[in-house]
């Protein structure tokens, strides 16, 4: 039908051995911030947009309506609960509107299609809690939120099967990018290279589905060239540095009833995760078996991973 790419939220049970890195310095790719300074866009016509294969139509008000997103494709997921399609206002936006009703999200929020419902659950209640910071959208979410609506949203996500929503590409050079509003990463209108180095920059295949909110197309993660199979070794365990991420992720870190899958999850993610669990700001019930593991890792061990956990089949 589409095509589509699989993109974590969790408790990556890297297990590496003790005796590495010191606190890296947070790593600016990561975490997409929008710039202060945008290009020049084109404006909203005010007409209604479409999607390919669709019935459906929206203006780009009701397509940012984060109360009520656009379901472009109703057919290719199960009936979404109130809190996933609507929200509730005014403090809880639908799940939708940023995570798509197909769970994969963009690559600045998390991937949540088919991870473990008790352990999305928890998510929330670490928000709350204080135990897990960052997202400052989420922490108000999780505080507004019922926990009949959390065990709803989580159960609807768990449902979803993990598909392929991201393309994982070695390079040296990329185009270049800035974020724009939401923290979206976007090519840069000028259309100029400029050496990718050791960051992984992901846009969308198709940058005006993806601001529609279309969940038929998915992004593009450029990694370093080698980075692949460098992540592969160290998620094997080999060299001795670090053990066998399978032994608590599964084959083909696809997960297990209470553990997250990895495989073809946003790489962006899952660094961002690593190393929010590395500087304490992940924190909670399923981190803390991370907490010694993570302390070990470079940021170059971060993006290896990453690049090669996201080119895996969900």
């Amino acid at each position: 039908m589409r095509r589509f790419a699989g993109g974590v939220v969790w408790a990556l049970s890297l297990c590496l051995a003790a005796g590495g890195a010191q606190a890296a310095d947070k790593p600016d790719w990561a975490f997409p911030v929008t710039d202060k300074v945008q290009p020049a866009g084109v404006p909203d016509d005010g007409k209604p947009k479409s999607a390919p294969g669709s019935q459906k139509s929206y203006t780009r008000a009701q397509i940012e309506d984060l109360y009520n997103p656009p379901d472009w494709y109703p057919d290719i997921h199960p009936a979404m609960p109130a809190i996933v399609a609507k929200g509730d206002a005014p403090n809880v936006r639908a799940c939708a509107a940023c995570h798509l009703p197909i769970g994969t999200g963009h690559t600045e929020s998390a991937n949540m299609a088919g991870l473990p419902a008790a352990y999305l659950a928890q998510q929330m209640d670490d928000y709350r809690t204080g135990a897990r910071k960052g997202s400052g959208s989420m922490i108000a979410i999780a505080k507004a939120i019922t926990p009949e609506a959390n065990r709803e949203a989580a159960a609807y996500f768990a449902s979803l099967k993990p598909i392929r929503w991201i393309r994982v590409v070695e390079t040296e050079s990329v185009l270049k990018s800035y974020v724009a509003a939401g923290n979206k990463r976007l090519v840069h209108p000028d259309h100029v290279f400029e050496p990718l180095g050791q960051r992984i920059i992901e846009v969308p295949e198709d940058e005006n589905r993806v601001l529609n909110r279309d969940p038929g197309v998915g992004f593009v993660a450029f990694v370093p060239k080698g980075s692949v199979e460098k992540g592969r070794a160290l998620v094997a365990g080999e060299g001795g540095k670090a053990q066998a991420c399978a032994q608590c992720h599964g084959e083909g870190q696809r997960g297990t009833k209470d553990i997250p899958g990895l495989a073809g999850r946003t790489p962006s993610y899952i660094v961002r995760q690593l190393f929010m669990t590395q500087n304490g700001e992940r924190a909670g019930l399923n981190i803390e078996p991370m907490k010694a593991v993570v302390a070990a890792l470079t940021i170059d061990d971060m993006l290896n991973m990453a690049a090669y956990l996201g080119s895996l089949e969900p």
